[in-house]
C-alpha cells in the first residue's frame, strides 16, 4: 500500500530524534537520583513541568499552523530547538538546571508536534490514516531501539554492570546523541513537502476554540484527560526497576525490550483501527495499561518489573498512533486540524503535570506527608485507566 512521501520523511525524522533522545532521557532519572541526589518529588516536578510546557505550546503551534496555512517549517523549528538543547546537559550540575534544559527540549517538541501531526494527517486518506500514524510511531520507537543499543554499548564499555550511573558515562551519552539530533532537522527540512490546495491551506482564518470543534472530539478529550491524570511519567517505572535492584545496563535492556514490542505492534495496530475502529483499539490499550500498572504496584522482584515493562510496549503500540489518527477522524474541518492536535496534546500536558507530581508525592512524600510507598502511584494509575475506559466507551458510543 503506497503512502505519501511525508509519511516516510516524518517517520525518518522521528527515528533519528528518538535515537538521540532515548540515549539520554530514559536514564536521566538515574542521573538525577544517583548522581545529583534528587528526590522523587523533584523528579516528578521536572517531568511534569517539562511535559506541561510541551503540551501547552502545542496549542499555540497548532493554531499558528492553521492561521499561516503552513505546517512544515514550524515542525523544523521545533526539532531544531530540541536538538540545540541537548549540549546544555553537559553543563548540568543541579536539578534546577536539568529542569530548564528538559523544559527547553520539550519546548521544541511543543512547537513541532501539532503541525507535524496535521501535516501527516493531511498527507493520507482516511482509509490509510491509522496505518500512516502506526508507521510513524513504529519508526519513532525503532529509533528508541537503536538509541538504546548505542547507549547500552557505551554504558557497558564505560562501567560494565554497575548499579549506579557514573557522571562521565552520562556525558558520553550526551555527546553521542548530538549527531542524530541535528541530522533529524536536516531530513525534515529537505525532505518534507507542504500539502497545498485543501481547506486548511486556503483561508488562513482559523480560530482557536474548543466550542467550534466537533462534540465527539470534546468528549474524547475528557476521557484522555482522566486517563492522563493516572499516567505519570515513565521515569517512575525506571525508578521502580532501579528500586527493585536492576542495574543501569539492566534498565537499558528493559527499555530496549519495551521499544522492540512498541515497534512491532504500532503499524499493525494502526491498520486494525482502519478496519475495525479506533475506539475499540484505544479501549483495549487502556484496559491492558490498567492490568500492567496493577502488576507494577504488586511487583516484588526486578525480573517482574522488567517483564511488565516490556509488555508495556504493547499498550503504547495500541494507543499512541491510533489516538492521533482518531483526532483527525473526529475533526472534520481541516482548517481546525492543527488547533485540534494542539488541544489534544494540551489536555495531555495539563494532566501530565499533576499526574507526575502526585506520583512523586505518593511514592516518597513531601513535607509532613510521609508518602505511601512505591506501589501507590501505580495503583492510582490502574484505577483511573479503568474509569477512563468506561468514559470512552460511554460518551463515544456512536464513534468508531
Amino acid at each position: 500500500m503506497k503512502l505519501h512521501r511525508n509519511v516516510w520523511v516524518t517517520s525518518a525524522t522521528s527515528f533519528l530524534t528518538d535515537v538521540s533522545s532515548e540515549m539520554v532521557f530514559d536514564i536521566l532519572p538515574l542521573f538525577l537520583s544517583g548522581v545529583l541526589g534528587v528526590r522523587t518529588a523533584a523528579i516528578g516536578l521536572i517531568e511534569g513541568v517539562a511535559e506541561a510546557v510541551s503540551s501547552f505550546l502545542k496549542v499555540g503551534s497548532g493554531y499558528l499552523s492553521d492561521r499561516i496555512a503552513r505546517r512544515k517549517w514550524l515542525a523544523v523549528a521545533g526539532y531544531g530547538i530540541s536538538a540545540a538543547s541537548k549540549p546544555l546537559l553537559l553543563l548540568a550540575s543541579s536539578w534546577g538546571a536539568v529542569l530548564g534544559i528538559r523544559s527547553l527540549d520539550r519546548f521544541g517538541k511543543g512547537v513541532r508536534s501539532a503541525p507535524r501531526d496535521a501535516l501527516l494527517a493531511e498527507s493520507v486518506t482516511p482509509e490509510t490514516r491509522g496505518l500512516a500514524f502506526g508507521v510513524h510511531r513504529a519508526f519513532d520507537s525503532a529509533g528508541a531501539v537503536a538509541g538504546l543499543l548505542v547507549a547500552l554499548g557505551i554504558v557497558w564499555s564505560a562501567q560494565r554492570g554497575a548499579l549506579a550511573l557514573a557522571p562521565g558515562t552520562f556525558r558520553l551519552l550526551v555527546l553521542a546523541s548530538l549527531v542524530p539530533a541535528f541530522a533529524a532537522v536536516l531530513v525534515l527540512a529537505f525532505g518534507a513537502k507542504e500539502i497545498r490546495g485543501g481547506p486548511a491551506h486556503g483561508s488562513g482564518h482559523a480560530k482557536l476554540s474548543v466550542r467550534g470543534l466537533d462534540p465527539a472530539f470534546r468528549r474524547f478529550l475528557l476521557a484522555v484527560g482522566l486517563f492522563t491524570l493516572g499516567n505519570s511519567s515513565d521515569s517512575f517505572l525506571v525508578l521502580r526497576a532501579s528500586e527493585r535492584g536492576l542495574s543501569v545496563v539492566g534498565v537499558l535492556g528493559m527499555l530496549l525490550g519495551f521499544n522492540v514490542v512498541y515497534t512491532l505492534v504500532s503499524a499493525p495496530a494502526g491498520r486494525v483501527s482502519d478496519l475495525f475502529g479506533r475506539k475499540r483499539v484505544i479501549a483495549a490499550g487502556w484496559l491492558f495499561y490498567a492490568l500492567l500498572y496493577l502488576g507494577f504496584a504488586l511487583a516484588r522482584e526486578a525480573s517482574q518489573v522488567v517483564t511488565l515493562f516490556i509488555l508495556y510496549g504493547l499498550y503504547y503500540g495500541l494507543v499512541e498512533g491510533v489516538g492521533r489518527a482518531f483526532v483527525a477522524d473526529l475533526v472534520r474541518d481541516r482548517e481546525k486540524l492543527g488547533s485540534a492536535y494542539g488541544l489534544y496534546h494540551a489536555v495531555v500536558g495539563a494532566f501530565a503535570l499533576p499526574a507526575s507530581l502526585i506520583a512523586g508525592i505518593l511514592w516518597q512524600g513531601i513535607g509532613d506527608f510521609p508518602g505511601l510507598g512505591p506501589q501507590a502511584p501505580f495503583l492510582l494509575g490502574a484505577v483511573l485507566a479503568l474509569a477512563a475506559t468506561g468514559l470512552l466507551l460511554t460518551v463515544l458510543s456512536s464513534a468508531r
